[in-house]
């Protein structure tokens, strides 16, 4: 196990789960898969991440919760590195965390493993009642990750998360 002043790789693991996505504060940033490594550097932590989309205003906000997060329960300087060689993809969103964004009442995005056309992004699955008679009512969401649906069972607006 690797370790600095006692402190594990696996601490700094559990530390950044409770490291919310500020727009679905629901979803950790594990969760969502943007933080690509953690290390430990001569006696600091250094995480990197990943953003989910060229621009994201909410990358400021997410290096200064890493960073408090970690300093404060480790004592450990920590640096917070923007990953520009990984890309991200809705793919990294871990199966726990596509269960959290459908009973926060958001689509999961689609595996694009499983081929993305403009047909099967139209009919996504109602995250509150399940049915799949909806309706594709703008591919523009609240943020550029998301597009709005309408179901037509349970005449529910919902969210659907990009497949990207």
């Amino acid at each position: 196990m690797i370790e600095t002043n006692n402190i594990s790789l696996e601490r700094i693991w559990e530390l950044l789960e409770e490291v919310k996505d500020p727009e679905i504060p629901v979803l950790s940033l594990v969760e969502l898969g943007v933080i690509t490594n953690v290390a430990f550097v001569e006696n600091k932590v250094v995480v990197k991440m990943t953003p989910t989309f060229t621009g994201c205003p909410a990358l400021d906000f997410m290096q200064k919760q890493i960073k408090v997060k970690v300093e404060k329960h480790t004592g450990l300087e920590t640096q917070v590195i923007i990953d520009k060689e990984t890309l991200w993809s809705s793919d990294k969103i871990s199966d726990i965390g596509k269960e959290k964004l459908k009973n926060f009442g958001i689509a999961p995005p689609l595996k694009k493993a499983c081929g993305i056309s403009m047909e099967s992004f139209k009919y996504t699955p109602c995250p509150f009642c399940n049915s799949a008679n909806t309706t594709l009512r703008s591919t523009f969401g609240s943020t550029l990750c998301r597009a709005q649906h309408y179901c037509n069972d349970c005449k529910q607006s919902f969210e659907q998360f990009k497949p990207l």
